[in-house]
């Protein structure tokens, strides 16, 4: 008998039924014991009873936002059945000019647009093409400028504060526009965009961009027909996951606004419109919930592509 028909008559033996039986019956790993942990009724249970928890605040919020002002000022959203009360008064007065001292909110909401989505483009844009680079190109001190990058991380935003301002106020003199949040928003977000995106893009199999170098293809067609199609699952999470931050911050937007009503984001009039010793709180429910539809779009929408980025290059191989 030949070694071939040994071999085959080996196999024959294996996937018997019998030894299948016995290879299911066979004790599961730690990856599928974990699984099955995890996916078990208690577990299933346990991550409906957080998520529940986790809307609490949300649900108070959104009935806290129709209740009258002397509900809202006297009792908590939870006693909504012994104090019932509904209204949209609160809503007429964040979103016309008679319920702002300065412009209605309608305006500082399209300010947010306006500062969001270019602040989540440039980053984007920029980040991808770095990682790129970082990646597939070979060059002089490429680990220690990547380094570098990474580095950049763990350099807290509040010291680079001033002294950007102070290049914006004088240099460039562009402090207090879009521009100058724009610019920002891109310094803080790429340090993190290019670690991410290079760790998705260094996983793209070195035979496909080799491939592309036989065929004659430069840098540019390279990373434009074949790494940015296959790279597209990591820029929109990224993406969903900048615009997100950029959305919901305050401190960027109150250095670099300038304080201007031209400028100025939607949370930097939360921030202000409760006014003195808080005698308009009643508008922030309703403002608050305003401000995080969006949010909750996005999120709801493309969540799977945000849980994507956040693993993003979390392993490798």
């Amino acid at each position: 008998m030949s070694a071939t028909d040994a071999t085959a008559r080996a196999e024959a033996t294996l996937d018997t039924p019998f030894s299948s039986k016995r290879r299911r019956q066979r004790p599961d790993g730690k990856a599928d014991r974990a699984k099955k942990v995890l996916t078990s009724k208690w577990a299933t249970a346990g991550a409906i009873i957080i998520a529940v928890i986790w809307t609490i605040p949300t649900a108070g919020l959104f009935i806290t936002s129709f209740r009258p002002a002397d509900q809202i000022k006297g009792s908590g959203w939870w006693t909504i059945f012994q104090n019932w009360g509904f209204t949209f008064d609160n809503y007429a007065e964040v979103l016309t000019a008679q319920g702002a001292s300065s412009a209605n909110l309608s305006s500082y909401f399209i300010n947010s647009i306006v500062v969001a989505v270019p602040a989540t483009l440039f980053p984007l844009v920029l980040a991808s093409l770095a990682a790129y680079a970082f990646a597939w190109i070979k060059f002089r001190f490429s680990a220690a400028i990547f380094i570098g990058v990474f580095a950049l991380q763990i350099v807290p935003l509040q010291m680079a504060l001033i002294p950007l301002l102070q290049i914006f106020s004088g240099a460039l003199g562009i402090s207090g526009t879009f521009p100058a949040v724009w610019i920002a928003h891109t310094i803080f977000g790429l340090p993190l965009a290019i670690f991410l995106l290079h760790n998705f893009i260094s996983e793209i199999p070195g035979d496909v961009i080799e491939a592309a170098r036989v065929d004659g293809a430069n840098h540019f067609q390279t990373f434009f027909r074949i790494v940015l199609p296959l790279a597209m699952p990591a820029l929109a999470s990224f993406a969903i996951f900048q615009f997100l931050w950029v959305w919901n911050d305050l401190l960027v937007a109150l250095v670099f606004s300038g304080g201007g009503v031209d400028v100025a984001p939607l949370t930097q009039r939360l921030a202000e419109l409760s006014g003195n010793y808080g005698r308009n709180l009643h508008r922030l429910p309703a403002a608050a919930f305003i401000s995080i539809i969006v949010p909750l779009i996005v999120f709801f929408s493309l969540q799977r592509y945000f849980v994507r980025g956040l693993m993003a290059g979390s392993t490798k191989g």
